[in-house]
């Protein structure tokens, strides 16, 4: 299947699976030093909430590499996943010995969770593939719902504001010839769905959430790729460290890949 016959895939599920039957999730946070500042800044915020015998939900948790980061950490870990790739990925990595309990499922109907089961939710990558608002309240309404009243719910949304610059390093007809808005500069959302700093922060709002944080997750990491991977150690340390240190100022916040929301109900 090609771009454009996808194009014409009109159900998110059919969507997801088609998608991760190309796209490799398995490695898309470890693949590379710049690649791993996304998911070392999502650890950290986090772990500042974690506390021995909570319990962690991953939805939407991919080829599982939140979840087994935490399981290994003694946490118990269930994981929901839709992609029939990812699932098949994760389930390669379990053992007997695991803390994770994974079911294939849709981030729409946890109804195989009991209310306020959850210390910590995480909402990873869900939000990355629901065109239809309503889809994504549900989404954001069932992970809240399974979420303790003192819980913390970590969302994740990919930046509109972003792309054009991204996209324009990867190709350099983008500006004239990408698929945007040229005068809005809206992405098209495909084959994810893209939203501006201000809608995320509407979306949980109208949802009754309370934000604890926003964190530009992976900052101009994508950009200083290249220039990243060639850190030694101490010095890609530093960059972590420098990332760290601004994630969360308001002038940064826009420069970012991906946002990342603590908030509570």
């Amino acid at each position: 299947m090609n771009i454009n016959e996808m194009k014409e895939i009109k159900d998110d599920e059919t969507l997801v699976n088609t998608l991760y039957d190309f796209f490799d999730e398995k490695s898309r946070l470890n693949c590379s030093k710049a690649a791993r500042v996304e998911f070392t800044t999502t650890v950290r915020y986090i772990e500042r909430y974690l506390k021995k015998g909570m319990r962690i939900l991953d939805i939407g948790a991919g080829a599982g590499e939140y979840s087994f980061y935490f399981a290994n950490k003694g946490y118990q870990v269930n994981a929901a996943e839709l992609a029939d790739k990812n699932v098949v990925e994760f389930r390669k990595k379990l053992t007997d010995s695991t803390n994770i309990d994974l079911r294939q499922g849709n981030a729409l109907d946890l109804s195989y969770f009991a209310d306020e089961t959850f210390d910590i939710v995480l909402l990873l990558g869900p939000l990355y593939h629901l065109h239809d608002r309503e889809d994504r309240n549900m989404a954001i309404r069932e992970a809240k719902r399974v979420l303790k009243k003192e819980g913390i719910l970590f969302a994740a949304f990919i930046n509109n504001d972003m792309i054009p610059y991204t996209e324009w390093g990867y190709d350099p007809d983008y500006l004239i010839k990408g698929d945007y808005d040229k005068e809005t500069f809206k992405a098209d959302d495909f084959p994810f769905v893209f939203f501006n700093l201000e809608q995320c922060r509407e979306m949980l709002k109208d949802n009754g959430l309370t934000i604890l944080h926003e964190v530009a997750s992976d900052g101009m990491s994508e950009l200083l790729e290249e220039r990243i991977n060639r850190l030694d150690d101490a010095g890609y340390a530093q960059y972590v460290k420098l990332h760290l240190f601004y994630c969360e100022r308001p002038e940064h916040l826009g420069k970012t890949n991906h946002f990342l929301f603590v908030v509570k109900g």
